[in-house]
């Protein structure tokens, strides 16, 4: 870790007539479109915005002919050092960059975790991420799940970035490998919270945070089932929370899953096999998304991850099934794929 850092960058704008009467935050957002509307109101309450020369409140109005200088700051926001880890890169342009993050790699530093993390990883790939938050970070995996995460590479495309997140214009797509039957589909819409005693956990909680999950089945074994999962919001532990409530854990879910669940007459190699794998059977496998400068439609895809693969197969010899995930099959609800570009790995796994 190291001491944050600061760099000012003075910024200047004049009120033209389409914003004339607007508060000041609007404006601002109008005038200087590549930071988030909270962070230009944080600076206005900072004293880092003057208009005409005077500090304003975000509310204050403004009026055509109204000089705005904004004293921005971009930072190291979490103090984080670069360091030279592989990064599986599936896509990179000016503007973003994708990679299928591995098992156990935490993706940015936290409590026990001051390094190793996929932010150390993006800084030591491009050090030009050090002036975004969390090195441009926009969205998160945990620790022991794989698969595609997205990352803004500048001002404008990680705000852009941020805002399709929160207006849930950005599709992900997982495959869930759970214990027990399923029906053929469904949708679980409970809201989910922080744990009311086990601070570290989340739990399904009536004054939780509205919370959608659809799935449907890929592939039927003895006690297991695999799924495909689409996220209609993106709580923390959403899918593991949600399946463990139904009481259809994440096979190898440490938190959430319970004691290991073995079929019935499973044979010894199959035993093995479950027992060695120690994580969570989840993988981000698709991500679908507009490009947050050139507005493109895109589609990235990543194979599911070896360890992962291996358990699947060793259930579908012991089902005697040949399993199969279709690249172009998709859950009804959602914008069909056709006509995206796109990139990794998009054959059947």
């Amino acid at each position: 870790m190291t001491d944050q850092k600061h760099e000012e960058t003075l910024l200047d704008g004049t009120v033209g007539a389409e914003l004339a009467g607007a508060r000041l935050d609007l404006a601002l957002a109008s005038l200087f479109p590549d930071f988030s509307r909270s962070r230009l109101q944080a600076w206005t309450r900072e004293g880092r915005v003057s208009v005409n020369g005077e500090q304003r409140r975000p509310r204050d109005k403004v009026e055509i002919g109204d000089r705005v200088r904004l004293r921005a700051v971009t930072e190291d926001q979490v103090a984080c050092v670069p360091q030279d880890i592989p990064l599986d890169i599936v896509f990179e342009d000016e503007h973003i960059l994708v990679v299928n993050k591995p098992a156990g790699l935490v993706v940015h530093p936290a409590a026990g975790n001051p390094d190793g993390t996929l932010q150390n990883a993006l800084l030591f790939h491009d050090p030009a991420l050090i002036e975004l938050p969390r090195a441009g970070i926009v969205h998160r995996l945990d620790k022991d799940t794989t698969g595609l995460m997205v990352v803004g590479r500048s001002q404008g495309a990680h705000k852009r970035l941020v805002e399709a997140i929160a207006a849930r214009e950005v599709k992900r797509e997982y495959r869930a490998l759970v214990i027990g039957g399923m029906p053929a589909s469904g949708t679980i819409d409970m809201p989910i919270g922080r744990h009311p005693t086990q601070r570290t956990r989340m739990a399904v909680s009536p004054v939780g945070k509205p919370s959608v999950t659809h799935f449907s089945v890929l592939e039927q074994f003895r006690g297991h089932t695999l799924l495909k999962v689409l996220l209609e919001t993106g709580r923390t532990h959403q899918i593991r929370v949600h399946m463990a409530h139904l009481r259809h854990p994440v096979f190898g879910d440490q938190v959430y899953g319970g004691r290991l669940h073995l079929p019935g007459g499973a044979s010894e190699e199959l035993k093995q096999v479950l027992r060695a794998f120690k994580r969570q059977a989840l993988h981000a496998k698709r991500l679908q998304l507009d490009h947050p400068v050139s507005g493109r439609p895109m589609r990235f895809s990543c194979a599911i991850a070896p360890d992962m693969r291996t358990v699947i197969d060793a259930l579908a010899a012991d089902a005697n099934v040949h399993w199969h995930d279709p690249d172009h099959e998709e859950y009804a609800g959602f914008d069909d794929f056709d006509g995206f570009d796109e990139y990794g790995d998009s054959s059947e796994d």
